[in-house]
Parts: structure tokens; C-alpha cells; sequence
């Protein structure tokens, strides 16, 4: 009883942390988005070198948009003859380095684990969108079409309202149409973390996946990556396993490998990539999964 009470209070406190976080945080940056012309972001992207690199980075992360719209920006931004390293950068940082995933890292883990997630993830961005484009990468991309924006949402601002108060309910409404999107994704991991904080006891995780586990962290990569969870799925699992002694360096891996890689996205990047561009970028997420992994192992 005491096991399905303690289940319980994790599912109710965690959910409602969790939707005032994702609502309040989507809110805000639906409303800036709605200040920066699409244009403007497409000027960073236009960059060449590594400052296209960090630009491209920093687009990812300021841009929750879902895969059905990053995908069609990317392959816009490639056909209007964007430099392909800086898209890659784009690409790679959209998914992990969306504020959904650092708030809700920042709230649930700590500041100081979310500043080491965002140094891994947004490094990685601008290092592999350089190692794409060295090795050719651009050669693997399919000129074709994709349909446009099929997520219920939208971030353009170029059809925003003009006063404040228009924006703010159109951001209120963004936000409220992307929580309904993921709601079930955020449902079935808390449900999953209620299950692992209240049943699962802490010596069978340390003895799997504890901090003297070294091997942990490329096995959590990799079951992370073909799962294709969402971050909101795997976040309040990684805090449930992270309680019950299963070291940072393997929740972080798992999330990195899960959130970098969900199932629009893929099926998507296949429509404007090459299997071996495709697979690239796979290995891309592993790595950056592994080395943040080994790194939060050595920090925390």
C-alpha cells in the first residue's frame, strides 16, 4: 500500500509540475517568437563558418518547433542555397535544445545539470554540423518537396497580431495546442516513473546502471536512440531511475538518445535525406549521447 501511495504522489506532483512548466515556458516563447521575423532566423542560417555553426545552434534552441515544421525550414533553407553545415547544426540542436527539455531538465534535475546539458548538446550542434559538411554530407540531401506545418500549431510571426494582448492569446492557444500534442507522451512517462519510483527497488537499478557502471552510458544510448521516446517521456523516467540510484551519465545518455531521435523526425529526415546521411546523423546522437553521459558521470 505504501509502495502505491508513494506511485501516486510521484504521478500527481510531477504531472502538475509538469504542465505549469510546459504551458508557462511554451507561452513565453511562442510570445518572443512572435517578435522575430521567420526571415530573420534565416539569416542566421545563411552564415558561413563555425559562426554559421553557433548560429545554427542557437536557432535549434530557441525554436520549439514539432519535426513537421523544422523538417520543411530545413529543406527550404538547403534548396534557397543555405551553407549545409549550419542547417545541420539547426537540425541536430532542434530536438534536444528546445526550452521544453531545458526547463523541464532545469526544473526536475537541477541548474546545474541543465547548464552541463546544454554545454553538451549545443557543442555537439556546431561540431557535427563542421564534420557533415566536411565529409559531404550535403551530397546526400534529395531535392524534393514536403508538406508544410501538420502539427495543429504554428510558430510564424509573420501572421501574428498586431497588439500584445493578440499575441498573447495567440501564444496562450500555441502553447495550450502543443501541451495537448505531447500530452499523452508526458502521461505514459510520468506513469512509467511513478511505477519505477514506487515499485522498482533502488539496489536492482544501482546494480544495473549505478554510478560504478561505466558501461551503462553506451547501453542507455543505444536502448535510447531505436525507443524513439520523447523528451517529455523520457525526462520523468530519467528522474524516477536517477532516484532509485542510476547514474546521471546514464539518464542523461537515455534522454539525449531518445529525445534526439523521435519517430516524426526520422521518418521525415528520410524524405529529404539519404539512408547514409540518415544513419550519420543517428551515430551523431549516439555520440553526443555517450560523451554527455561520461561527462555528467565525471562532473556530478
Amino acid at each position: 500500500m505504501n509502495n502505491l501511495i508513494s506511485a501516486i504522489q510521484y504521478f500527481l506532483i510531477i504531472t502538475a509540475e509538469l504542465t505549469v512548466l510546459f504551458l508557462g515556458i511554451s507561452t513565453i516563447v511562442a510570445l518572443v517568437l512572435m517578435y522575430i521575423p521567420q526571415e530573420k532566423l534565416r539569416q542566421w542560417l545563411s552564415r558561413r563558418g563555425i559562426w554559421g555553426n553557433f548560429l545554427g545552434a542557437v536557432v535549434g534552441s530557441l525554436t520549439p518547433f514539432c519535426a513537421c515544421s523544422t523538417i520543411p525550414m530545413t529543406l527550404g533553407m538547403l534548396n534557397a542555397g543555405a551553407p549545409f553545415g549550419p542547417v545541420m547544426s539547426f537540425v541536430i540542436a532542434s530536438p534536444l535544445l528546445n526550452p521544453i527539455i531545458i526547463s523541464m531538465v532545469w526544473a526536475l534535475m537541477g541548474v546545474k545539470a541543465c547548464l552541463l546539458y546544454f554545454g553538451v548538446t549545443f557543442v555537439g550542434s556546431m561540431l557535427f554540423g563542421v564534420v557533415l559538411e566536411k565529409i559531404g554530407g550535403e551530397h546526400y540531401v534529395k531535392r524534393g518537396r514536403v508538406k508544410p506545418n501538420c502539427c495543429g500549431t504554428t510558430h510564424d510571426s509573420g501572421n501574428s497580431p498586431i497588439t500584445f494582448s493578440g499575441k498573447l492569446k495567440a501564444s496562450i492557444i500555441s502553447a495550450w495546442g502543443d501541451f495537448r500534442a505531447v500530452l499523452i507522451y508526458l502521461l505514459v512517462g510520468v506513469a512509467i516513473g511513478a511505477g519505477i519510483y514506487g515499485y522498482i527497488p533502488q539496489d536492482f537499478v544501482t546494480n544495473i546502471a549505478g554510478p560504478d557502471k561505466p558501461f551503462a552510458i553506451p547501453v542507455a544510448a543505444s536502448i535510447g536512440v531505436p525507443l524513439y521516446i520523447r523528451a517529455e517521456t523520457a525526462i520523468p523516467i530519467g528522474l524516477a531511475l536517477s532516484q532509485k540510484g542510476m547514474s546521471m551519465g546514464a539518464v542523461i545518455a537515455l534522454i539525449i538518445g531518445g529525445a534526439g531521435m523521435a519517430i516524426p523526425e526520422m521518418a521525415m529526415l528520410a524524405s529529404i535525406f539519404r539512408k547514409r546521411l540518415v544513419a550519420a546523423i543517428v551515430v551523431v546522437i549516439w555520440t553526443t549521447a555517450v560523451v554527455g553521459g561520461y561527462l555528467f558521470n565525471t562532473i556530478f
